[in-house]
């Protein structure tokens, strides 16, 4: 979807985007989005306008049509620098021209230009795109519709020639000139649950009683205050399935495009492990830049995005295992370790580490990744103890290319678990971090609980590696499968795995039943899982499988206009090409020449205006100058708090020379300086306090019952945990079988107890550290646990079995 970027005085010129429409079509796994622009010229010259705005990393752009007084201008896909060639000779000759490409710093955003557009004249830009869907932890299909494009911090001059550095306009968000509508429409024999979303729908409407089809549409009057986020509930969402996609008949039938493609989608039954006793070195990057002052979401009431990571690494340090190394970086425009080198988990380094993270603060500048990644990477291995890194940004950077060459030049002795937060975050930065090094990548927005993402992530770095992954194919003998996808080194528990294929050959008329095995080894163990599948190809006027396996083509080997090889080039290239799918060295490009004449005269310059987020009740102690905006909260384009300057302003015009040709000049407007002051100093409590809990609910208790936990996973006989309990310190102890428990025993046990009895739901983020407490026990040879279960269970007036303890 689309965030823009623009020039707008004061809300008074008109504006040429009027309205964006977007039809979402969902089958299974995939999505299907036909996004169309709105544009209108009611100035009294020709002009050029330009419109940025984000997409998901994982998109595969393949159409971009304009239709212009009823006739459609479709597109052709060229060679990015053949493309820009063509629009600008286009422009100096007076047509109507159109360029749609990815900006050369960054895989996720996309810049459109309209060029020479008559006074008076309406065109409507249609592009197309499909993209797999990320499963949820709880079996939810995510759609994500962003509508926020943050800043993205420069570090160099690398990237001055990306469409992220026109200065645009900022404007509050009842003032945004334009509109959006969407419409989605779900199918899938699978079976729909429910649909849910972070922004008011219209009811869903179910086409038929099995419930295999439905539509919903985004409520009028939606406002760009949040990306549009769909989570799709199937009924039998973890079933392997097989899609087989009929090719392009004109083309080779040994070709990309011409032969048919398959889609194997498989959700691996890993066996489930004990990982209370594995060992490796866990180093944490938190941002600490400005940017991580600003929420979560433009919601009320919503969490700093930097007090959230601060709950979730000392949530992460409570779980790290014994024996473990350690370290944490805070980074922004510098860097800063917590240590000079990891170090071990004991009691002590994990005191010391958990009283820093408390006095952090988003204080740090800009966001560079690099300099620390680089730092991390030179320091030598230590034996027995493999590397796993986990970095927390909000991705508004700009050396995006840089970064990810940089881990995957590393992507032998490490992996990567990569987190976005907030909305606006890099899918291009976040999803390639942990794509190129074997990791895996989350998103956290809204009212996303950071700390079950990052549990999640935190138990697949201690699995032990899944060796020997393939595909075993039963074709009929005239046919066989050539592997599109790269080379799957990596499943992790609750994973799907999406793999693409050619089928090579002469398919049966007649309906023949094939099948597709899923091996792997763990342990020394082979482990297999079938799927049978009919090998009749069905026709898709989309070529969706085809073009999805042209996108994982491309990922693994397009790193950037400038970072990609001569060699993977020409492979993007090709591949791009061939599939009518965008990438970095290509770019779609239509011209009208069938006008009455060519447009004449000077040639404006406008650049789609975005909104400003300012974080909203949020922010309640900081005091904002007065010559800043009160409109709280907005949408799109966010400022950095506390900001240190805003521009006022940015104009580019252009106008033509002597020979026609287009010619830019900019003019840039004053800076002014402003200072935000707090009304207090930061507060450093003897516990840290979670912000987003309220005192004395159970995640307030369950947040400061975890910050009590010792490194080896006990719990000490103490009133700050009676009060959590519920109970007295004196009846605590009053209550200790002391013939038979040592004090941290009992307090273990009660600890333990307490939290299977009020926060079962919430065991994805505490079962790591409940478990570390349970071996504790073992090891220190508490014995009798049903007959301490009574006794404990009386005072604590549960009834929890004595199974939880179970090693």
């Amino acid at each position: 979807m689309v965030r823009s970027s623009g020039l707008l005085t004061r809300l008074r010129d008109t504006v040429a985007l009027k309205s964006i429409a977007v039809t979402l079509s969902i089958n299974d796994f995939v999505a299907g989005v036909s996004a169309t622009l709105n544009y209108e010229n009611e100035e009294k010259d020709a002009l050029e306008a330009f419109f940025v705005f984000p997409m998901d990393e994982d998109s595969a752009v393949f159409s971009f049509e304009a239709l212009v007084d009823g006739k459609k201008i479709v597109a052709e896909l060229k060679d990015k620098y053949q493309a820009h060639r063509t629009y600008e000779e286009a422009l100096s000759g007076g047509f109507q021209a159109y360029l749609l490409e990815e900006d050369k710093c960054s895989r996720d955003v996309f810049c459109c230009n309209v060029g020479n557009l008559p006074p008076g004249s309406k065109v409507a830009l249609t592009l197309r795109y499909v993209q797999e869907l990320q499963m949820e932890d709880d079996g939810a299909l995510r759609y994500v519709l962003p509508a926020i494009l943050n800043p993205r911090y420069h570090l160099s001059d690398r990237c001055v020639d990306s469409c992220l550095d026109m200065k645009t306009p900022i404007v509050p968000l009842e003032d945004l000139p334009y509109t959006l509508s969407m419409v989605a429409t779900i199918n899938s024999q699978l079976g729909i649950r429910t649909i849910q979303s972070n922004c008011p729908l219209s009811d869903i409407d179910y086409i038929g009683d099995d419930k295999t089809s439905a539509q919903v549409s985004l409520a009028e009057g939606h406002k760009f205050d949040r990306d549009v986020e769909l989570l799709i509930f199937y009924r039998k969402v973890h079933s392997p399935s097989v899609t087989v996609e009929m090719g392009m008949p004109e083309r080779e039938s040994d070709s990309l495009m011409g032969a048919p493609s398959a889609m194997v989608s498989f959700y691996p039954d890993i066996p489930e492990e004990e990982t209370s006793t594995k060992c490796g070195e866990f180093v944490f990057l938190m941002d600490r830049s400005r940017s991580m002052k600003n929420p979560m979401s433009g919601q009320d009431r919503s969490q700093l995005r930097i007090d959230a990571a601060k709950e979730t690494l000392i949530l992460l340090l409570k779980s790290l295992p014994m024996g473990c190394y350690f370290n944490i970086y805070g980074f922004g425009s510098t860097h800063e370790a917590f240590f000079p080198e990891s170090v071990k988990y004991t009691q002590q380094t994990m005191e010391k580490a958990v009283e820093k993270v408390k006095l952090m603060q988003a204080d740090l500048g800009g966001t560079e990744i690099l300099t620390p990644l680089r730092k991390i990477f030179r320091k030598p291995p230590i034996p027995g103890h493999p590397l796993q890194i986990f970095i927390f940004t909000d991705g508004e950077v700009v050396e995006t290319f840089n970064v990810i060459r940089e881990v995957k030049f590393h992507s032998q002795r490490h992996r990567c678990f990569s987190f976005g937060i907030g909305e606006g975050a890099s899918t291009s930065l976040i999803k390639n971090l942990a794509r190129v090094s074997g990791g895996t990548a989350e998103f956290i927005t809204g009212n996303d609980r950071m700390q079950s993402k990052a549990l999640r992530s935190l138990r697949r770095s201690l699995q032990s590696v899944v060796e020997d992954i393939s595909l075993k194919w039963s074709l009929p003998p005239e046919i066989f499968a050539h592997m599109l996808s790269p080379e799957q080194t990596v499943i992790f528990k609750g994973q799907r795995l999406i793999l693409y294929s050619l089928l090579i050959g002469q398919i049966p008329q007649e309906e023949v039943t094939s099948e597709v095995c899923l091996k792997f080894t763990l342990h020394g163990k082979i482990y297999e899982e079938k799927v049978t599948f009919s090998l009749q190809p069905k026709a898709d006027d989309n070529l969706t499988v085809h073009r999805l396996a042209a996108k994982s083509m491309i990922q693994s080997k397009d790193f950037g206009f400038k970072e990609t090889t001569l060699i993977y080039k020409r492979d993007v290239l090709d591949i791009s090409l061939e599939s009518g799918v965008m990438s970095s060295f290509t770019a779609f490009v239509a011209i009208n020449k069938e006008l009455n004449e060519p447009v004449q005269g000077p040639l404006v310059q406008k650049e789609i205006p975005r909104s400003i987020l300012f974080n909203g009740p949020s922010m309640g102690q900081r005091n904002y100058p007065s010559d800043l905006p009160k409109t709280l909260p907005c949408a799109g384009f966010p400022v950095p708090q506390p900001p240190k300057s805003i521009r006022t302003g940015h104009c580019a015009v252009t106008t033509r020379g002597p020979n026609g040709a287009p010619q830019k000049h900019h003019y840039h407007q004053t800076t002014t300086k402003c200072v935000i002051h707090t009304d207090t100093p930061p507060e450093l409590p003897h516990l840290l306090k979670y912000q987003s809990y309220e005192q004395g609910s159970r995640e307030h208790n369950m947040a400061q019952l975890i910050y009590l936990q010792n490194a080896d996973g006990s719990w000490d006989m103490k009133e700050e945990l009676a009060k959590i309990l519920g109970t007295s310190f004196e009846d605590m102890k009053a209550a200790h079988p002391t013939e038979v428990l040592e004090p941290s025993s009992w307090a273990t046990m009660l600890a333990v107890i307490w939290l299977h009895a009020n926060c079962k739901d919430l065991k994805n983020e505490w079962g790591l550290l409940g478990r570390k407490a349970v071996v504790w026990l073992h090891n220190n040879a508490v014995r009798g646990f049903s007959m301490l279960m009574r006794t404990a269970n009386k005072f604590l007036k549960t009834s929890v079995s004595s199974s939880i303890f179970k090693c």
